[in-house]
């Protein structure tokens, strides 16, 4: 039996660690995060039938410098029935261990070894000769999270019903241009130190700034602050070139088979010095050109552009994150509603 535990978002939540085996930092371990459900009163038991995403599971993937604390967002999925589950990647919040470079990884693949086994948790191994036993998979990635998510369904085509992305970090914001001028010196600088550094520090807070200002401040309470610091973590050469290969990909186009669903905002933010439009648009991507990367992903690609969102759409201002979820909720209900009469 699974080795479940309380989770640090309390009530509600529980835990599992992910045993990934060694690498020259020491062991290395995942951690699959669970939102319980809420029982269903008497009417609805009685007389209303199931809630309408009764049969979904749901994988949700964070982005850099990053950590699942989502509890509404859970929240959204469990309302309506459905399971939802969070993995904090190796290297990453619950999953940091000391003496580890945080975040670190030479190959967006190697995540494919948690995802497996989180699937498994969850019912969907990819062995199993029926996954889910009847149960429908959804995928759900904001920002890095996305980006590893998209390669993933591109490889593993057939195993998720619907791929939902939050701000995925699909192409390079300078330009993919940049992005082949600079990849062969990336590639070879982490050829010969993968943990050098890449860049010089850019992150000079604003995003954080930003969402302490604009989200709930029920979501902002416990965050903690080593697993999600004020600025981003340090960018190393071996990452930086994992990434810029995974947008090379993107970029000659995938084959996603599952419906898939991005959410933005409906503009970019920029600068070195604070300006109050920061609080209403991405400070971190460039979305125009995620956007247009976006429809490279697969065949069936819903694009909605969110006025007023942050990078994390769903930790925007009040107006926009209702706006976010309001999308969000519209585009599952459709694909939902399209499934039950195929």
């Amino acid at each position: 039996m699974s080795d479940w535990r309380p989770d640090v978002l309390g009530e509600g939540f529980e835990c599992l660690t992910l045993e990934l085996g060694a690498d020259d930092e020491g062991p290395l371990a995942a951690t699959l995060v669970r939102a319980l459900p809420k029982p269903q009163g008497f009417w609805h038991r009685g007389f209303a039938g199931p809630r309408e995403l009764h049969d979904i599971d749901v994988l949700y993937v964070h982005g850099w410098s990053d950590y699942f604390f989502q509890r509404r967002l859970a929240r959204f999925w469990t309302d309506r029935g459905a399971h939802f589950f969070a993995l904090d990647l190796r290297k990453y919040g619950r999953s940091l261990r000391e003496g580890q470079t945080p975040g670190y990884v030479e190959d967006l693949a190697d995540y494919d070894l948690e995802i497996a086994l989180a699937l498994d948790e969850m019912g969907h191994g990819l062995g199993d000769a029926t996954p889910g036993s009847g149960r429908r998979l959804v995928l759900l990635g904001h920002s890095t999270g996305g980006l590893t998510l998209s390669l993933w369904a591109d490889r593993h085509r057939g195993v998720a019903d619907a791929l939902i992305l939050n701000s995925p970090w699909l192409e390079l914001q300078l330009s993919a241009g940049v992005r082949k001028a600079v990849a062969p010196v990336v590639n070879f600088r982490a050829m010969q130190n993968p943990r050098d550094l890449a860049l010089p520090q850019l992150d000079l807070g604003f995003y954080k700034r930003a969402q302490r200002m604009a989200a709930d401040p029920r979501e902002q309470a416990d965050i903690n602050a080593q697993w999600r610091p004020e600025q981003s973590l340090p960018v190393v050469t071996g990452w930086l070139s994992a990434i810029l290969a995974g947008h090379a990909r993107v970029a000659a186009g995938l084959q996603v088979s599952a419906p898939t669903c991005v959410l933005l905002s409906a503009r970019s933010q920029f600068g070195m010095v604070w300006r109050d439009e920061m609080l209403r648009a991405d400070t971190v991507l460039d979305v125009d050109l995620v956007a247009r990367a976006a429809l490279r992903l697969g065949d069936s690609v819903t694009i909605e552009r969110i006025d007023g969102a942050l990078h994390d759409v769903f930790l925007s201002e009040p107006l926009a994150r209702e706006d976010a979820y309001g999308r969000l909720r519209r585009w599952v209900t459709g694909w939902n509603l399209a499934y039950a009469r195929s």
